[in-house]
């Protein structure tokens, strides 16, 4: 796996943006009269490591045409550094398209987080290869990784056809490409053998593959440990297991991770992470965090792997660089970690939180 010498962006992510909205104080939903909004998606969480951290960033989506919501994303991108392109579809009325809300509350301590989907008309199910220009984002602009989701690949029809063809562009003009599974039974029901066919193709031509032990299973069928985070370290071995037999179906690749999380309460989790790097194996034993909101911390150990990878660093500090980001993400309200420099994911990594002055 060799990162193309020149590239206008560090990273490319196809993506369905949407809002989430979240109660105030780690109030339920159903009990609350006030919330918070904010612009999220799981792959600009991703990026999100890299934009803070000055890299460029390039997001490929759709918007519904003088949409607030629209507006209110696109302001948010800008202020996280990061471009987009996408076609401007027009909503169709008031039951026509909109963007997706994800209505979200933190949970706290023995009551956990609960997420309500709310997907209906969604744009992004809208993504088309077509309306976007691949020869001069991978040949001309350049990106040095393209990052890849399972839920958008989930989204419809359409856009797991999306995420092929731009996959293969990628894959002609030397980009890396990431992908990281993403497993939801929502989108999975009464499709098992269309998505999977996808999500196996995307696989065959990916070099980064994420996923925990419940997406290795489901969307490759991959034979792995019992899925629930329950007594997390003693399963390693089991998790090892796992991910050889990925690397033996999908030889292609050079780098498999995944992230072990133990729910201790909504605000303690033991989290740690495996990877194997070509026949090398890091691993990092679960150990405790406190957790604002979970939401996003799974995205932030990617975006940090991802940005290791990106700097050219030694394999091993890919996946520190990633366990630290992801559990910076869980100390944000936010879906996605807003690092103000690499020193606060490396302190976070050492577990030095004392003030700075």
């Amino acid at each position: 796996m060799k990162l193309k010498n020149d590239f206008k962006y560090a990273m490319v992510v196809p993506t369905s943006m949407g809002v989430r909205i979240t109660p105030e104080n780690g109030q339920p939903v159903h009990s609350s009269d006030t919330f918070k909004m904010q612009a999220t998606s799981a792959e600009t969480n991703v990026a999100s490591i890299s934009s803070y951290l000055g890299l460029p960033v390039k997001v490929l989506t759709t918007f519904v045409k003088d949409s607030p919501i629209a507006q209110f994303i696109k302001s948010n991108l800008r202020n996280r550094h990061m471009d987009y392109e996408g076609m401007e579809v027009e909503q169709g009325g008031p039951w026509g398209y909109r963007h997706q809300f994800n209505i979200a509350d933190s949970g706290f301590g023995g009551r956990g987080p609960r997420v309500h989907n709310d997907r209906a008309g969604e744009i992004g199910r809208t993504l088309n290869a077509k309306n976007f220009d691949l020869e001069r984002i991978f040949g001309q602009e350049g990106a040095g990784v393209l990052h890849l989701s399972g839920l958008i690949a989930a989204l419809s029809p359409e856009t797991g056809n999306f995420c092929l063809e731009v996959a293969r562009a990628a894959k002609k003009h030397g980009t890396i490409i990431s992908f990281d599974l993403n497993y939801r039974a929502s989108f999975w029901k009464d499709r098992q053998k269309e998505l999977r066919d996808i999500f196996i193709e995307i696989a065959s031509v990916s070099d980064v593959l994420i996923g925990n032990e419940e997406d290795y299973q489901l969307c490759l069928g991959i034979e792995g440990p019992e899925a629930g985070g329950k007594e997390i370290a003693d399963k390693i071995d089991n998790f090892k297991e796992m991910i050889m037999r990925v690397k033996q179906t999908f030889p292609n690749a050079s780098v498999f991770a995944t992230t072990l999380r133990q729910v201790i309460s909504a605000n303690e989790h033991l989290w740690g992470a495996i990877m194997l790097e070509g026949n090398n194996w890091e691993v990092i034993e679960p150990r405790p965090i406190r957790v604002l909101d979970r939401i996003g911390g799974g995205d932030g150990f990617v975006g940090g792997l991802l940005y290791g990878i990106i700097k050219g660093w030694e394999p091993q500090k890919w996946i520190q660089f990633g366990w630290a980001s992801g559990a910076l993400a869980t100390t944000f309200l936010t879906d996605y970690a807003q690092p103000a420099d690499e020193e606060m994911i490396w302190s976070l990594w050492s577990g030095n939180a004392r003030v700075k002055r």
